[in-house]
């Protein structure tokens, strides 16, 4: 496992790598980026990306969605996986924004967890873009350049990875670490074929040693 200063150390290369890493879901206001991040589910950004400026412009507010007939929102979002499932989440949601948040996105996280279709990870994206709340949003890219590095121990659940990276990370970092922590994961450290041979975290990670060590011996 990592100590504080080898993490000190992923953190400034990861600054150094991504520093403009930002959410790569379009979106205009809190409203738009949560319906995204439940469109993003199982999804890559770039798909929900392309179906967005559509949605968006057909549907402005909690009560256009809550209004339109399932069968259409689904015809709307079916490029998506998981389409006829988001599109009763995104009703469902739209109308306890309407009853009981006044049409309103909530800030706080167990406010956001209390809507259809949202987990933890979502209210933790929505929460820190949108609100600026400082969150760690655990997505397959978090999980696996954290457990790969040695932040995190390979068996700890999302949970447990969330918790570790918020106790070992400094809270004003959490939300841009979380970030080009994505970015080192989506472009760099990719789940089929990372870059070790180039990557300047290499004497720190286990992972990528034993791949080299693999690559040298085959």
């Amino acid at each position: 496992m990592l100590n504080n200063s080898q993490i000190r150390q992923c953190l400034d290369v990861f600054e150094e790598m991504f520093p403009e890493a930002e959410c790569e879901l379009n979106h205009s206001n809190p409203f738009e980026l949560l319906i995204a991040v439940v469109l993003s589910a199982q999804a890559t950004d770039a798909l929900v990306n392309k179906v967005t400026p559509g949605l968006f412009e057909k549907y402005k507010t909690p009560e256009d969605y809550a209004a339109v007939p399932l069968e259409e929102l689904q015809e709307d979002i079916k490029r998506i996986g998981l389409y006829r499932n988001k599109a009763k989440n995104i009703q469902k949601l739209s109308r306890t924004l309407i009853d009981q948040f006044n049409g309103v996105v909530p800030k706080t996280k167990k406010e956001l967890e209390s809507l259809a279709g949202v987990g933890r990870k979502t209210a933790n994206v929505v929460a820190s873009v949108a609100f600026d709340e400082p969150a760690i949003a655990v997505d397959t890219h978090v999980e696996r350049v954290s457990k790969r590095l040695g932040i995190c121990r390979w068996k700890d659940s999302v949970l447990e990875v969330e918790k570790t990276l918020m106790r070992k990370i400094p809270e004003e970092e959490w939300s841009v670490t979380h970030h080009r922590m994505i970015f080192f994961g989506r472009y760099h450290c990719k789940a089929q074929r990372p870059n070790c041979e180039e990557c300047k975290l290499l004497s720190l990670c286990r992972e990528g040693q034993k791949r080299m060590k693999k690559k040298s011996h085959s």
